[in-house]
């Protein structure tokens, strides 16, 4: 099994055998505060797994109070080899309710006390390079009606940050954005880049972009008449410059 493969699709072992009234009793306590239905199964199903698949394994083990420090340990560790730090924490913080709990209501030590959960390491989101930006610029680059269009939009999400479902909310003719150009189903991955110089040049161009494409004022590379908003079949836009 690998950190890949998703923990749901594995198949756990969640008989706890003689340790389960223990495991009863904390998804009662879970669900008489009032946690939600998805927290008490998430709980609980850790704690089980736990003890199916690291306690039972020992024989001899038929009490939470032989439970002991590095049980856990070994526990999370063996997670961390299989799992993302993210899923293995989780786990962690489940167990660590369960013990917490366990310790006032049966007045024996907590084995996880002063154990630290997992580190999980930050993901940067990837944003766009210059060079990033200026290709993407050049794949809507033209005079075509859907190239000014495209250069439009590109020239938005750059000066404003805007993704595409927000645009979407605020766009009040009817219209789906569904361009050819690369520029738009990259740029909505996530918000624009920082980066000063791409930002102000695009927004001085944005107006005139906007308006070029709304109107429609362009003419084809192949010499078709000229193009009207309403033509096109965008209607009468209230968004329109």
């Amino acid at each position: 099994m690998t950190a890949s493969q998703s923990p749901s699709r594995q198949a756990k072992q969640l008989d706890a055998g003689c340790l389960r009234p223990e495991i009863s009793s904390f998804r009662l306590h879970l669900a008489a505060e009032g946690k939600a239905a998805g927290t008490v199964r998430t709980y609980t199903e850790a704690v089980q797994w736990f003890a199916a698949d690291r306690l039972r394994r020992e024989p001899g083990r038929t009490s939470w109070a032989e439970v002991r420090k590095h049980d856990v340990q070994e526990w999370i560790a063996w997670l961390l080899g299989r799992y993302s730090a993210a899923y293995a924490s989780n786990q962690f913080r489940a167990l660590q309710q369960f013990f917490k709990w366990l310790a006032a209501e049966d007045e024996i030590p907590d084995p996880m006390a002063g154990l630290r959960p997992p580190h999980v390491p930050d993901k940067p989101v990837p944003v766009f390079a210059d060079g990033d930006l200026r290709r993407l610029e050049r794949a809507c680059a033209g005079r075509s009606f859907q190239q000014r269009r495209d250069a439009a939009i590109f020239a938005v999400f750059t000066a404003t940050g805007i993704r595409l479902s927000e645009m979407a909310a605020t766009d009040t003719s009817g219209m789906t954005w569904t361009t050819r150009g690369a520029a738009t189903s990259t740029c909505a991955s996530g918000r624009s880049p920082s980066t000063a110089k791409a930002a102000e040049r695009a927004r001085s161009r944005s107006a005139t972009m906007r308006r070029a494409a709304w109107t429609g004022t362009c003419a084809s590379a192949a010499g078709t008449p000229r193009h009207t908003a309403r033509s096109c079949g965008w209607g009468s836009a209230t968004g329109a410059p």
